[in-house]
């Protein structure tokens, strides 16, 4: 058995030709979707992440707008702004962009911003409706799995799932998630003491721990679907075990996830690559989000 690829760019694609549709009703019902995120201080990485955000929201039709403050604001003023963001009615989703200046709290500030524009579902109160199975913003990455998992598998109920991470925007929430597909969720974490004995028997296996490698091929049940949502930088090698250099005679780094993808993808069904998989549906639901915030404001 070699398992088929989940194809998270497709599967984005397609999501974000549906909320384009989408976004052309709300504006025809008066309702302009605007998104403003927050950035304090200067930081390269969340540059190239801001540069993103604001050509997907382009292609889509939403009003994308950036905010610098600078990087000595206190995080009293910054709350106060996120709270002068949530007040104007012409603004319909806020993200907060991370890493924050040392010295702010960020889950103090992230939950400042109005659960109605929360577009990273990452609120105290967004969080809470996940229990409740009413959440409409719900963490994006957590939102990714279950997409990609309904994208390969036609009926959940009665499945066993086995997650490997219990992190607040990606473990946790893709528990309750999948309690509502009728799936009983199983959360393996360091504390774990037979890991294996839980992914054995797991029909769905969602790799979220941040370790490269971590999910082996036997440790996988014969046609399980797995999700690897890890994102890990490892030295690269050649075919002869030999370092591979660049220009400069530095070893090149790859990007690889949690998952012996080798090994994997001799016994699932389907699997998730990386990059590739779950990393391109993250972002369509942070437009999904945005536009589902441009229907509650």
């Amino acid at each position: 058995m070699t398992a088929q690829l989940i194809n998270g760019e497709a599967l984005a694609n397609k999501i974000r030709e549906e909320l384009h549709k989408e976004v052309q009703t709300l504006k025809r019902n008066g309702k302009i979707p605007h998104l403003v995120a927050v950035q304090v201080g200067k930081n390269p990485a969340s540059e190239v992440y801001i540069r993103s955000q604001s050509k997907l929201c382009e292609e889509i039709d939403i009003r994308y707008t950036l905010e610098d403050l600078p990087e000595g604001l206190s995080e009293k003023d910054l709350i106060a702004h996120i709270e002068g963001l949530n007040s104007n009615p012409s603004i319909t989703g806020v993200i907060l962009q991370m890493p924050l200046p040392k010295g702010i709290n960020a889950q103090r500030v992230q939950s400042s911003i109005s659960p109605l524009k929360d577009v990273e579902g990452m609120n105290l109160a967004s969080m809470g409706q996940l229990v409740y199975g009413k959440a409409r913003l719900a963490p994006c990455t957590a939102m990714a799995v279950i997409e990609l998992i309904k994208s390969s598998v036609v009926e959940t109920r009665g499945m066993e799932a086995t997650i490997i991470g219990r992190s607040a925007i990606v473990g946790k929430p893709v528990a309750l998630l999948l309690l509502d597909l009728n799936v009983t969720p199983t959360i393996c974490h360091t504390a774990t003491r037979d890991m294996t004995l839980h992914t054995k028997r797991a029909d769905i296996l969602v790799a979220a721990a941040g370790k490269a490698g971590l999910l082996r091929g036997d440790m996988i049940k014969p046609g399980a679907v797995v999700i690897d949502v890890g994102i890990n930088k490892v030295p690269e090698f050649d075919a002869e075990g030999k370092p591979v250099l660049d220009k400069k005679g530095k070893q090149k780094m790859k990007i690889v996830g949690d998952v012996n993808f080798q090994e994997a993808k001799e016994v699932a069904s389907f699997i998730t690559p990386v990059p590739g998989g779950v990393g391109p549906v993250t972002v369509a639901m942070l437009l999904r989000n945005a536009v589902e915030a441009a229907k509650m404001v």
